[in-house]
């Protein structure tokens, strides 16, 4: 398959992050690698999305501080960023509401028609969005040759890293950078853009609990995105998929990602990291990263926390 006829990816991440660890940004990583080898995707951004404040958790420290907890646990990559969108609403949000979010961004931002996980749009989906006039979003009278599929990550990138990663005022928040050239670009390719939730299979299992996910909510997440699942120390997806008919009738829509990492998903758990800390336990360098330890000893966040 050449570059514009893989499917390009952006992971999406919805979660406490209370807070985040070194094992939430390798799921990142570890899934990257994986659909990279299938040798049927690109992934060309990642996002992280806290849960909002009202979420009621014990011992949810306030979005204020997990989002600098997950943007300084992110600094270093290049390609993994974190959007404050779902902590700014006027209350929690559904898993599904922010796939929807983001989707609708991604529309707004590229021009994308985004296509469910295994039905390709029959529309092409870098081009001129629909019902709208042929003229382009955005003006560059510089350009002189005909885009390439890399200048159009590039440029997915650069609005990637301008939306999150940021704290602006709702009213003044910008979805497009004025400055690109997608306008042009979306004239020219035509490349399959999806947003596929990225979690663990302890999710998964959730789905399995009657009542705990609204059903059309599901139908949704796994229908229409999919998810890209990292399992958890001695879960079996394929078990957890069979007891459940949204997860059989989509089964093709998760996708579970098989490696060779020996990285126990136990590293994940926010839980243990804050348990860690209450104990003063230096272990807690296993679990969090050291920007992110320093940002709770200066906050004195956990330190006397329960849950």
């Amino acid at each position: 398959m050449t570059e514009t006829t893989k499917t390009h990816v952006i992971l999406l991440a919805c979660g406490s992050f209370n807070p985040i660890t070194k094992g939430h940004i390798q799921m990142f990583e570890r899934a990257r690698d994986y659909l990279h080898k299938t040798g049927r995707f690109i992934v060309i951004g990642g996002i992280v999305s806290p849960v909002h404040d009202s979420y009621g958790k014990p011992g949810l420290v306030s979005s204020r501080h997990r989002l600098i907890m997950c943007q300084l646990a992110v600094q270093s990559s290049d390609w993994i960023r974190v959007d404050p969108w779902e902590c700014y609403q006027d209350t929690w949000q559904t898993t599904c509401s922010v796939l929807e979010h983001h989707r609708d961004l991604m529309k707004r931002v590229t021009g994308c028609i985004l296509s469910n996980v295994n039905t390709p749009s029959m529309t092409p989906v870098i081009g001129q969005p629909q019902n709208e006039s042929p003229q382009p979003i955005y003006q560059n009278s510089n350009i002189s040759n005909k885009p390439t599929a890399a200048k159009i990550l590039g440029k997915v990138g650069e609005s990637l890293s301008r939306i999150c990663c940021v704290r602006p005022p709702m009213e003044h928040f910008t979805f497009v950078d004025e400055n690109a050239n997608l306008g042009t670009v979306m004239r020219y390719e035509e490349i399959e853009l999806r947003i596929l939730l990225l979690c663990g299979s302890d999710l998964l299992e959730s789905f399995c609990i009657p009542g705990l996910w609204n059903e059309s909510d599901m139908e949704v997440i796994v229908g229409e995105f999919g998810i890209v699942v990292l399992p958890r120390d001695g879960a079996d997806p394929e078990r957890i998929m069979n007891h459940s008919s949204i997860l059989r009738k989509y089964k093709n829509n998760i996708l579970v990602v098989k490696d060779d990492v020996n990285h126990p998903m136990s590293i994940v758990s926010s839980t243990k990291s804050r348990l860690a800390l209450q104990h003063g336990d230096g272990h807690v360098v296993d679990y969090l990263s050291q920007p992110v330890i320093d940002y709770i000893l200066k906050s004195q966040l956990y330190i006397n926390a329960s849950g």
